[in-house]
């Protein structure tokens, strides 16, 4: 039996733990919250980690994560999911085979790095992504250093941004989403979207002291989502919230600060 709250949407993060709460599940789950979704996850692997880099991780069982997945499902009716750091290939094969049968938006955000540089996925894994995940994937969101390492290819301009967005599509996702470089004092990003492009531009905020950010807008995406706003609006507004949550980071740790979740939502500012 799956029930709703009512009146309010439900979203499922299937991610990593990050243990000093600025990314991971633990981000998720507060920008769920703040944007009034209802948030359920499943954990697939443990870090130790604080402010200034990963001390160990552990990943989870595959058949402990199915279990968290089935009961969550029998519970609620999810009106968007949204991946995570996986792991390894057998969570990743394990979560692929559930998500087929999915019927809402699914956004795949390829973790395979933490912001400190930490490998949270090996090569194998990778792999499994591309051929299993990416298929299903309603929105794919890599940040640059992902799509570089997805393409094989260096970044370093708009025209390689569009041109990795649109081979990252190429592995089965209707739409892909690269989070690109700072140009001109813009944070650039493009979605490739049914064989077009789309460019969303903002103030560009120096993050190289915050962590999160990643995190946080997919799961503001994955939230807006849920609550049935389409694709192109979802993206806008998700990028403008980052935007503001960076410009105030929360000045709480000795490392890489994690990003204020407790700003208004603002509207979204895309221009052509």
């Amino acid at each position: 039996m799956t029930t709703n709250l009512p009146n309010i949407p439900v979203a499922v993060t299937v991610a990593g733990s990050d243990s000093s709460g600025g990314a991971g599940l633990q981000a998720d789950l507060k920008t769920f919250h703040h944007f009034g979704v209802y948030g359920a996850s499943v954990v697939t692997l443990l870090t130790a980690q604080n402010s200034r880099g990963v001390w160990a991780i552990q990943t989870l069982q595959p058949q402990f994560v199915l279990a968290q997945w089935d009961a969550v499902t029998e519970e609620f009716l999810p009106q968007a999911v949204k991946t995570g750091a996986l792991g390894t290939p057998e969570i990743i094969t394990a979560v692929a085979d559930r998500l087929q049968a999915l019927s809402c938006p699914l956004v795949v955000d390829p973790v395979i790095l933490s912001k400190s540089g930490s490998p949270l996925l090996n090569e194998d894994g990778v792999q499994a992504m591309r051929d299993l995940l990416f298929p299903l994937a309603t929105l794919l969101t890599p940040n640059l250093r992902e799509a570089e390492l997805l393409t094989g290819t260096s970044i370093s301009d708009l025209r390689a941004l569009e041109k990795a967005a649109a081979t990252i599509a190429q592995w089965g996702s209707r739409h892909v989403l690269v989070k690109g470089p700072g140009v001109d004092g813009e944070a650039v990003d493009v979605l490739f979207s049914d064989g077009r492009f789309v460019w969303f531009h903002r103030e560009l905020v120096p993050q190289a002291q915050t962590h999160g950010s990643g995190c946080v807008f997919s799961a503001a995406i994955t939230a807006l989502l849920a609550q049935g706003k389409e694709l192109v609006e979802a993206i806008d507004v998700a990028k403008s919230f980052v935007t503001h949550a960076l410009q105030q980071a929360a000045a709480v740790a000795s490392g890489f600060q994690p990003m204020n979740l407790h700003v208004p939502i603002p509207p979204g500012e895309r221009r052509a």
